[in-house]
């Protein structure tokens, strides 16, 4: 894509976002079905105004990257541990029977038993992106629900991460598995020694210049990030021990909330490519079973979670609203159906039906979502919250 056709595509995207986004506030939608929407329209297999969404989607994962690192600054080592072992348990549970209804729809709509497992593996998780778009900062950082929230979906990921490594494993020599092994303690290692020796003493001599501080932060992120991709690890698990290294600073609260636009910015274009990327073509093979998957995720998810949370000692109130919230197919999903298409494990046709299960989710679940809970890009003032 050359430097006017990638100008060009900005201008769709964020002037036809602002677009959609004005009519979704009317028609009282969440705005990342605006965003998705507007991806299906001009994407290739709309009108044709984008071709090239996979440069797009190569820069929106960056969105993905910053909401990872502004999450973990907001999370000190310390209280990770403690979340980690009260959701564990949650988090395995409910992974185990969502896995299981997973391949139940897709052995009854005829997929091989290989399919059935990745879609499987795809109902295990809930949307990170979705979940704390929609949970409004005060509860992500000062409410426990927030730290129900957090503590699940970061254990999800961890999963999901595993996932996709089990899924690329096949095809990776013995040296790269080896690497992947020791990638995380190693990554650990260095963002420790990185920000206590190097980082810390930095900010806290220049912490005057604030755009030194925005500047260091982004290419503390991009750069565990990059390392972490160089050693066989996701860049988000890389940009999320990055921001944990940080979240002891005293300034990673003004970090947080410069970083914060540039986020919503990446995440814009995130869901863009994710319309973009669709073909819709291929609706008609999987738009029954794809419904099922989507409509079964809504249904159980709240009903597992709220169960397992309520064992847990939970409140039946907040245990109803964690599930309601994390009631979506996840955005991991779509990249374990790639990487399983690549592979050669699965074939089109699965990949497809996981590509639109996760859209429907993401539809229907933002919709009830805004419509019942206080968040952020609510429509009823009643209900909004920042």
């Amino acid at each position: 894509m050359n430097g006017d056709s990638l100008f060009f595509a900005s201008f769709l995207i964020f002037t036809g976002a602002a677009l959609f986004a004005t009519v979704a506030m009317f028609a009282r939608q969440a705005l990342p079905l605006a965003y998705i929407l507007l991806g299906v329209v001009v994407g290739p297999w709309g009108l044709g105004l984008v071709a090239e969404p996979e440069t797009i989607q190569d820069i929106a994962q960056i969105g993905i990257v910053f909401l990872l690192f502004l999450l973990g600054l907001n999370l000190k080592p310390q209280d990770l541990l403690h979340m980690f072992g009260e959701a564990s348990l949650v988090t395995l549970v409910s992974s185990a029977v969502f896995s299981l209804l997973g391949m139940a729809v897709a052995l009854l709509f005829g997929f091989t038993m290989i399919e059935a497992l990745v879609a499987g593996a795809a109902m295990m998780f809930s949307s990170t992106i979705i979940g704390l778009k929609l949970l409004p900062t005060t509860m992500l950082h000062h409410q426990h629900i927030g730290e129900i929230v957090i503590s699940i979906l970061l254990l999800q990921d961890m999963i999901a991460i595993l996932i996709l490594m089990l899924v690329q494993g096949g095809s990776m020599p013995v040296g790269e598995l080896m690497l992947v092994g020791l990638g995380l303690p190693l990554l650990g290692a260095v963002a420790y020694f990185g920000d206590r020796y190097v980082l810390f003493p930095l900010i806290a001599r220049f912490d005057t210049i604030q755009e030194y501080v925005f500047l260091v932060a982004i290419g503390w992120c991009l750069g565990l990030a990059e390392l972490a991709g160089l050693l066989g690890l996701s860049h988000e698990i890389g940009a999320f021990i990055a921001g944990v290294a940080m979240a002891t600073s005293p300034i990673a609260l003004f970090i947080a909330d410069s970083l914060r636009p540039l986020r919503d910015f990446f995440l814009v274009m995130f869901f863009f490519s994710l319309g973009a990327g669709f073909e819709l073509p291929a609706i008609g093979m999987v738009f029954w079973p794809a419904l099922l998957l989507a409509g079964l995720s809504l249904a159980v998810k709240p009903v597992i979670f709220r169960l397992l949370l309520m064992r847990a000692g939970e409140t039946e109130r907040r245990s109803r609203e964690v599930g309601v919230r994390l009631a979506q197919i996840s955005e991991f999903s779509l990249l374990i159906a790639l990487a399983a298409l690549q592979a050669g494990v699965i074939a089109e046709r699965a990949s497809y039906l996981i590509q639109l299960a996760v859209l429907l989710s993401f539809a229907m679940s933002s919709i009830y979502v805004v419509r019942k809970y206080p968040t952020p890009i609510a429509v009823s003032d009643r209900l909004r919250r920042d």
